[in-house]
């Protein structure tokens, strides 16, 4: 039997070429579609898919409260994020609200297939660049990663895990493409969590951030 999808997207020409993509694949079958998460959430208790492919931006409730309340719900449906943001925050949040693998756009036709496949049998998929970036957050040695804030001003306990790491390797002298390449993420990942921790900081450029970053004992080289 093919597996039943859902498609929660709010761009129809997304919806459209995914159809399109998938309509050859003799393991899937599109049983509906929803350009909203509300939509989504209603539609998977109407249509009881096996599998949602779900954005995260969209009108309304996102994909990722969409998620949580599918989850909840009817956890045996298994929810695809496919998605633009590969950003730690957006991945962590997927996966904490129920979704059961993660996917960029760019994913072509058999790596959506497989990762399909894998979600219906209740299996865990990522793009290949989540998929490494996650082994190494979860297997960076200790002291490697300046994660402890005991000690440090009290706008630092704002910042999360990955900003310290990037404002660890910013105070090291790296520039955002040495940071992109270094922790597998895209420069404009890269530049918008620059731009949190400068908010955070509450400073005016990146020679401030530097200056307050190796004032509280980050930038050493290993």
């Amino acid at each position: 039997m093919s597996i039943r999808v859902l498609i929660a997207d709010d761009h129809v020409f997304y919806r459209e070429g995914v159809r399109a993509l998938l309509g050859s694949s003799p393991e899937i079958t599109i049983v509906g579609e929803a350009s909203t998460g509300d939509e989504a959430a209603a539609r998977a208790a109407e249509l009881a898919p096996q599998v949602i492919l779900m954005d995260l931006k969209m009108p309304g409730m996102n994909g990722i409260d969409a998620t949580r309340r599918i989850h909840e719900t009817t956890p045996e449906i298994g929810v695809l994020v496919i998605t633009m943001f590969d950003d730690d925050d957006s991945v962590f949040a997927a996966m904490r609200a129920g979704a059961r693998g993660y996917l960029l756009k760019d994913a072509d036709k058999d790596e959506l297939v497989r990762a399909i496949v894998a979600v219906e049998r209740g299996g865990a998929i990522f793009s290949p660049s989540i998929a490494q970036r996650m082994i190494q957050y979860f297997t960076v040695s200790p002291g490697r990663s300046p994660s402890a804030k005991d000690g440090r001003p009290a706008e630092f306990a704002e910042l999360t895990e990955r900003e310290l790491e990037i404002l660890d390797l910013i105070a090291q002298g790296h520039n955002n493409a040495a940071i992109a390449n270094r922790l597998s993420l895209s420069i404009k990942t890269v530049q918008n969590y620059v731009s949190s921790i400068l908010t955070k900081l509450q400073v005016a450029d990146r020679s401030q951030a530097i200056v307050r970053a190796r004032e509280a004992g980050l930038g050493k080289k290993e």
